[in-house]
């Protein structure tokens, strides 16, 4: 259904009336804002109106409406085409910040009603690994938390899917506009089944590895090339390379001989000890690969996280346990630092 531009569904209406109460001489309606942002968003007139529910003619309209109160041409037009001029770009980056810190208090406000709630998202890996064997501590730290676990390896999208806080694999600089803290990084073990030493191409020495199999996590990232790089193998593709959705699926596939796999420290300890899987250089051939290089695993948040009371001490605590020391104690003989 096409309603006009008037009839425009504003959960924020009455919020931002108080705000602008006094100021509307200066500020904008939001009708012409919230136009504005979906044309800048989706690059047409058409498009900003299906995502509106509203006619195109609408938009244009609020958009022109716009443009007289803040006596500023936003745009260029060319028959049904538009391009936005250069102060459009510069207003859109305040005006997508202005909605975003709407969004931030309304769920702000809202969570005033749960106050022992904290909505988490956890990679598998750091879950099962890390969290969830050290995670009764913070149950006893704060005994009426409602905590609700959830484990996507995905980075969520903190307003939609209502994650108050978040545990991400990957590098400190993955997360723009979220606030980071690395809890511990996730050093690595080039290993292969005791298969491809005895039946494989040979696999003496670093350079060998360019004739093998390469496993590797299915997330951008430069991990391989860069460990290439470090052990002076030269720069070419190797012969194939197979990605994974998660850690645990390439370490079963390094597991049952499917190729050369990049296993986190504390697995390859255990899988070596067992005899299912060779170091062919050693545990330590990565011990001086330049710890910026190193993935880790990240606390990320919103800006307006730690807001919340309960989010606060979930950091304060994640942020204080010793999770390389963790991992230490459970193999006190085969980590690496």
């Amino acid at each position: 259904m096409r309603i006009g531009i008037s009839q425009f569904y504003d959960p924020y209406g009455s919020l931002i009336d108080s705000l602008m109460t006094g100021r509307r001489n200066k500020l904008p309606p939001l009708n012409t804002l919230k136009a504005f942002d979906a044309v800048m968003r989706h690059g047409s007139l058409r498009a900003a109106a299906e995502d509106l529910a509203v006619t195109p003619q609408a938009v244009s309209q609020q958009v022109r409406l716009l443009e007289a109160h803040i006596q500023v041409s936003l745009f260029t037009r060319q028959g049904r085409a538009i391009a936005p001029t250069k102060d459009a770009v510069v207003l859109s980056r305040y005006v997508e910040s202005g909605f975003k810190s709407f969004a931030d208090g309304l769920r702000l406000v809202g969570r005033q009603r749960s106050t022992d709630r904290i909505n988490l998202n956890v990679t598998p890996y750091f879950a099962t690994r890390y969290l969830i064997p050290q995670l009764d501590g913070f149950r006893r730290l704060k005994p009426a938390c409602d905590l609700r676990l959830t484990t996507r390896i995905d980075t969520p999208d903190f307003d939609r899917d209502e994650i108050d806080v978040a545990i991400q694999w990957g590098y400190g600089d993955d997360w723009d506009g979220l606030q980071t803290s690395l809890l511990t990084r996730d050093h690595k073990v080039i290993c292969c089944a005791p298969s491809i030493l005895n039946e494989g191409p040979p696999l003496r020495e670093p350079g060998d590895l360019v004739r093998h199999t390469l496993l590797n996590v299915g997330v951008p990232n430069s991990l391989w090339r860069d460990i290439l790089a470090h052990l002076r193998v030269e720069a070419r593709r190797p012969d194939s390379a197979v990605l994974f959705d998660d850690a645990s699926s390439m370490r079963r596939a390094t597991l049952a001989g499917m190729g050369i796999g990049l296993i986190s420290a504390p697995d390859a300890v255990d899988d070596i000890k067992s005899g299912d899987l060779v170091a062919p250089f050693g545990l330590d051939a990565l011990a001086e690969f330049p710890q910026d290089l190193v993935p880790g695993f990240y606390l990320v948040l919103p800006t307006s996280g730690l807001d919340i009371e309960i989010v606060t001490a979930f950091c304060d605590w994640i942020r204080s346990e010793d999770w390389c020391g963790f991992i230490s104690r459970q193999n006190p003989k085969g980590t690496l630092s």
